[in-house]
């Protein structure tokens, strides 16, 4: 897997990337799915809402924005990440920066292998899974 860390507009210099790295491809393949190139790229509430509105057509900020590349099993995509709403995030749900670093990285991937949200039903998995891969981060980073 070629997992990658990238700043658009932001200096942001992602902690754990080692670490971080075998995790996704550890959630890659419980998933039952290859590794294919996969980018975060951190970026400023500013910078994703203007590719919120120009791509999705949503006028609000939002902490990631998923871009799926995959075929097949192979997963590829671009994670577009605010630093700024993470650790906006953070702080009202009263969680660690990067412990809702990972939560959010951890949802766009799920994204990639085929997880949903729009729906209540979905909401609720997607959550189940954000939480469980953010448990096992902790065996990674030990």
């Amino acid at each position: 897997m070629a997992l990658s860390f990238h700043n658009a507009d932001h200096g942001f210099r992602c902690p754990n990337r080692r670490a971080i790295r075998r995790w996704v491809h550890d959630l890659t393949l419980q998933h039952d799915k290859k590794d294919g190139d996969l980018s975060v790229i951190f970026c400023t509430d500013e910078y994703l809402l203007k590719m919120n509105q120009d791509h999705l057509q949503h006028d609000y900020y939002t902490d990631i924005i998923t871009f799926d590349y995959s075929e097949g099993l192979e997963i590829s995509g671009d994670l577009f990440v605010s630093v700024d709403r993470v650790r906006d995030n953070a702080k009202q749900s009263n969680v660690l920066f990067f412990n809702e670093l990972i939560r959010v990285i951890a949802h766009g991937h799920l994204h990639l292998i085929g997880y949903k949200d729009k729906r209540k039903a979905d909401q609720a998995e997607m959550r189940s899974q954000e939480d469980r891969w953010i448990a096992i981060f902790k065996n990674y980073s030990a």
